[in-house]
């Protein structure tokens, strides 16, 4: 896929594109260049429902979320 840009140096991400990075309206981008010339771009913002099993492990059991909240107030001291 290729775009071309704008006078304003905009340019229309190629609907494969978004769909690869599942882009949507309003979401961020970051831009990432590298010493060879290359560019990186990913999207910098996602959603809750994107993380969905994300650190899943077959051999671990899942931890209620309260549990997990006493260990960071027992870890740090934080309050509530």
């Amino acid at each position: 896929p290729s775009s071309t840009i704008t006078s304003k140096g905009q340019v229309t991400i190629p609907k494969a594109v978004r769909d690869q990075l599942k882009l949507h309206p309003g979401d961020r981008l970051d831009f990432w260049v590298q010493e060879d010339g290359k560019i990186i771009v990913r999207k910098a913002s996602i959603s809750v429902e994107e993380l969905e099993g994300i650190l899943y492990r077959p051999d671990i059991k899942p931890v209620p979320i309260e549990e997990m909240k006493r260990a960071v107030r027992k870890r740090f001291g934080a309050k509530s």
